[in-house]
């Protein structure tokens, strides 16, 4: 489904007004989740020619969000070696940068609209029929408070973009029980208490001896 720009009003007005629009920063990596199992990142791949560009934004130059998705992609994901492979397809489907505005009183704020899809390698199929939707918000900062628009630059705007929505995305994808093979316990650390075990067997049973003199 394609955004129009009066969607993305809607969006630019909720993100004007609620103080809840800043999202969580996805600059930190934070730990691995344990959900994604066996996950190994295939095919990582940005569409953006559809992008819708929203009222009061700068433009992005034409290949700049799929840069800046890859590169986080790769940057979030590339940390899971797992044995099975899976591949992500992202679309943009709308954005706003912030353009300067007066602080306090017309303040944009930064979002971006993506569609997610993701393949089984092994099974040569998609496991979500439609793209699934995520919209984040630039993160809270003293720069973004005022205006990320008098702060800071198209290219930094999209980074910050670009890390949340791709934390978004790794969240999801960790909701989705049946969709990851758990790892496997490595059999080293399946044998060594039964191993243990036999050893403590085997001294237990060992005959006393003694000598006469």
């Amino acid at each position: 489904m394609r955004f129009s720009v009066g969607s993305l009003r809607a969006v630019a007005l909720v993100a004007g007004i609620s103080l809840l629009s800043a999202c969580a920063s996805g600059a930190k990596l934070g730990d691995e989740r344990a959900e994604l199992g066996d996950f190994l990142l295939g095919h990582a791949i940005v569409v953006e020619e559809n992008a819708v560009q929203g009222p009061a934004s700068r433009k992005a130059e034409p290949g700049a969000w799929k840069d800046s998705l890859e590169g986080e992609l790769q940057r979030r994901f590339a940390r899971y070696q797992g044995d099975t492979l899976y591949h992500l397809g992202i679309a943009v489907q709308g954005y706003v940068l912030a353009i300067p505005g007066i602080p306090l009183v017309a303040a944009p704020k930064s979002f971006l609209i993506l569609g997610v899809t993701v393949w089984d390698d092994a099974a040569g199929k998609k496991l979500n029929d439609k793209p699934h939707r995520i919209i984040v918000f630039e993160s809270l900062s003293g720069e973004t408070a005022i205006s990320s628009g008098l702060t800071q630059s198209a290219e930094q705007q999209m980074q910050n973009l670009s890390q949340n929505g791709v934390a978004a995305i790794e969240r999801w994808l960790a909701t989705q029980d049946d969709w990851f093979v758990p790892k496997a316990v490595p059999e080293a650390a399946t044998s060594e208490p039964e191993a243990a075990a036999q050893d403590s067997d085997d001294t237990d049973t060992l005959p006393a001896t003694s000598e006469d003199d």
